[in-house]
């Protein structure tokens, strides 16, 4: 298991990132495989109304994951800088307590999940006809936030450490469980939005699982019971550190439910040709968050290791490589956006058409501004590997204005498809924030590291 930890103090920075990046791609083309098998025999088995009602929910699911998220990350920058610095007793201590504070949130967003979700629904003004299956698929994947929980932070863990194969093996695993279990819920048993949730949770647990047989085999990740006990300052050290990520991520929630709230009023087609594009925003988004979460590790790392000059450098790296990465995936989906977006529709064929040119438009609006999310991802990143995680948080908020008012504004002065830039000025507007913040925060990183 040794050779799968990655030391990112030494070597190429441009090497050490993408080749700890690669995996992750690789695993996080595995996770959108199957929610975009979950959303291609939902759309063609059970109609567009089902289509809809996926996107109903779409938001609100993504929050609770982006709070999870938020916080675990926040909870592995820690765990990077230890590892960086060589202070393994330390890891084992904040691995302990970060086990403890997960497993606190994860009950708190559950009850809050199943509380709000009918009422959060019934506010964005979610059509009747979609309405039980939109409970429903957000019922069953609340209940399943404990699971959420464990298997991303014992990812963050292996990440922390530089190991980014073993949660790409764990996601194919769970990417091959997740697509039997859909064909034979949805398919084969007739249990319909309710079955594609259900094989979501299973398939993440089993991932879960697999991470955690690999974790107690590192030797220095062997913990006592004494690594569990809540050390003086740490927790609130570590909810420091995940409690804006989680925020942010709750706050571009938020914006997204303002735009579902617009999208709602445009009926069902249009709900189902928006959500058509948004469940392939994972795949266009695939490489950015891979080089998000190795520019969390390798700044981690070298802060730790007080390698300032190598961070400079790694953001110099993961720019060149994003940049070229994301006019790729441009162009390919340009290309065969028609046709992948095909796959998810059904109805008539008036229905049909008049969904996928809802569909590939905004596919098409994304693709072609794709760099500015992949600055959006690396510059975000290197900030909160340094530690810093309230400006990224401000970026957060600067994107849920920018939603916000595009959504509100845009659609009356040009119509519907005004609905279609609420993406593209969000992630501008946290441009803006995290290009200055990045310049500010690594001249403070240097002029801390010189002093001790």
């Amino acid at each position: 298991m040794a050779s799968r930890i990655k030391n990112m103090t030494q070597g190429s920075p441009l090497s050490l990132i993408f080749t700890f990046a690669l995996p992750l791609m690789i695993g996080n083309v595995f996770q959108q495989l199957y929610t975009v098998v979950d959303t291609m025999v939902v759309g063609k088995a059970l109609g567009v109304n089902a289509l809809a009602a996926l996107g109903a929910a779409d938001w609100m699911n993504w929050m609770m994951l982006g709070i999870v998220q938020g916080l675990t990350q926040g909870f592995g920058i820690l765990m990077a800088q230890k590892f960086g610095a060589g202070m393994q007793e330390d890891l084992r201590k904040v691995i302990g307590n970060s086990a403890h504070l997960s497993l606190i949130s994860s009950l708190v967003l559950l009850l809050s999940g199943q509380l709000l979700a009918r009422p959060v629904l019934t506010l964005l003004q979610t059509p009747p006809e979609i309405m039980d299956n939109a409970l429903l698929y957000l019922r069953i994947m609340y209940l399943g936030i404990p699971v959420v929980m464990a298997y991303n932070l014992l990812a963050c863990i292996l990440r922390s450490l530089g190991d980014s194969q073993t949660p790409l093996h764990a996601m194919i695993v769970a990417a091959i469980v997740n697509i039997v279990l859909d064909l034979l819920f949805v398919l084969g048993l007739g249990l319909g939005i309710g079955g594609a949730a259900a094989a979501t949770l299973i398939a993440q647990l089993i991932s879960s699982f697999y991470c955690l047989y690999y974790i107690r085999r590192i030797d220095i990740l062997t913990l006592t019971p004494a690594h569990f006990r809540l050390q003086k300052g740490l927790p609130v050290r570590l909810f420091m550190l995940g409690f804006p990520m989680a925020f942010q991520n709750a706050i571009i929630s938020i914006g997204g439910m303002i735009v579902q709230f617009v999208v709602n009023g445009f009926g069902v087609l249009f709900i189902a040709g928006f959500t058509a594009t948004n469940k392939l925003y994972g795949m266009l988004e695939v490489a950015a968050t891979s080089y998000g979460y190795a520019m969390v590790t390798y700044v981690g790392q070298n802060l730790g290791a007080g390698r300032a000059d190598r961070i400079r450098r790694g953001m110099r790296a993961a720019l060149l490589i994003s940049l070229i990465t994301s006019v790729v995936i441009a162009v390919v989906m340009l290309l065969s956006g028609k046709a992948i977006l095909g796959c998810f529709i059904s109805g008539t064929p008036q229905e049909f058409d008049r969904t996928l040119q809802i569909a590939y438009f905004y596919l098409a609006i994304m693709s072609i501004c794709l760099p500015v999310l992949y600055l959006l991802h690396v510059t975000r990143s290197s900030i909160q590997g340094m530690g810093n995680t309230v400006l990224p948080m401000v970026s957060g908020i600067a994107e849920f204005v920018m939603r916000a008012m595009t959504a509100i504004l845009l659609p009356m002065l040009i119509g519907e498809t005004g609905i279609f830039f609420a993406e593209i000025t969000a992630w501008l507007g946290a441009d803006v924030i995290l290009v200055i913040s990045y310049f500010a925060v690594i001249k403070k990183t240097e002029q801390m590291l010189a002093r001790s």
